[in-house]
């Protein structure tokens, strides 16, 4: 059952995965700051834990990734913000979380995080279902413009009758 009071609001959860490398992902400072830690006590937490994390659970951003995410302010780029590219945790990154983070807040923020995962991944299905239903209803349509056409050719292609001259003909005629 799904409480009414989120520890945090879906939204706001929704804002801050991103696509990366194909991935929907979400990058430790913004882990960090939802279960209510340093990002330096999580990124630890992972390190001792490395082999909970596999590189489609979890990976570090390279330079260029780090400076366009800079450059589009999700991240800070003064002094005191980080000077090392963060880790950005898949789905299966983020629930693989749960087992080195424990507190009850780190439950609760994850619970809400999984169930965002799964509503976003039915939202993703449910579009490319309305897709297919309009690519079949686009080739349907398709073939009856297609018939329709067909018969304004072939009417339009009927050869005119020859049309008879006007007046009259005197057959009786013997000049």
């Amino acid at each position: 059952m799904v409480s009414e009071h989120s520890i945090i609001p879906k939204e706001r959860i929704e804002r801050i995965i991103l696509l990366l490398r194909g991935h929907k992902v979400m990058l430790d400072q913004d882990l960090a700051e939802m279960y209510g830690v340093e990002t330096r006590a999580l990124v630890q937490a992972v390190k001792r834990n490395r082999s909970r994390f596999p590189k489609d659970f979890m990976f570090q951003l390279n330079l260029t990734e780090f400076q366009v995410l800079r450059s589009q302010a999700v991240m800070s780029s003064g002094w005191g913000g980080r000077r090392h590219p963060p880790f950005a945790f898949t789905e299966q990154g983020v629930a693989m979380l749960s087992s080195v983070l424990t507190s009850e807040r780190a439950i609760r923020v994850n619970v809400e995080i999984m169930r965002t995962f799964v509503r976003l991944r039915h939202l993703m299905e449910s579009h490319a279902e309305l897709g297919r239903r309009l690519a079949e209803l686009d080739k349907k349509t398709e073939l009856r413009f297609e018939a329709v056409f067909k018969a304004i050719r072939q009417i339009l292609e009927v050869p005119a009758k020859r049309k008879l001259p006007i007046g009259f003909r005197n057959e009786s005629s013997d000049s």
